[in-house]
């Protein structure tokens, strides 16, 4: 029901900067704590960054400081900055989205990140 669509993976050099977006299908996006996951090569799904309807914001410690993750309510759009790359960023970046009121959990199908000189 509700759909997710990321973008604005792509190859960019350690030190570097990306944006990611995922935009939402419906206005329940408004009552969805959102998020963004990784899987890197042969690695597990792992949290990277949360953002609830009220903005408070969550971040994996190996991301804290260089990523930040927000949201555009009016475009049913979430975003994370992503400065300071590493090779380590290197990963599939899915976004994700939990309803407030059942719990239910959407995925997008991803966007690669590489991170390489």
């Amino acid at each position: 029901q509700v759909q997710l669509v990321e973008s604005g993976g792509g190859l960019v050099q350690p030190g570097g900067s990306l944006r990611l977006s995922c935009a939402a299908s419906r206005a329940a996006f408004r009552l969805a704590t959102m998020g963004w996951y990784r899987q890197g090569p042969g690695e597990q799904r792992e949290l990277v960054a949360t953002i609830t309807t009220e903005d408070n914001t969550n971040y994996a410690n190996s991301v804290k400081g260089r990523f930040t993750i927000s949201r555009d309510n009016a475009k049913n759009t979430v975003y994370l900055q992503m400065d300071s790359l590493r090779p380590e960023d290197t990963a599939v970046y899915y976004c994700n989205a939990r309803l407030s009121w059942n719990g239910r959990t959407y995925w997008g199908i991803g966007t690669l990140v590489t991170v390489s000189s």
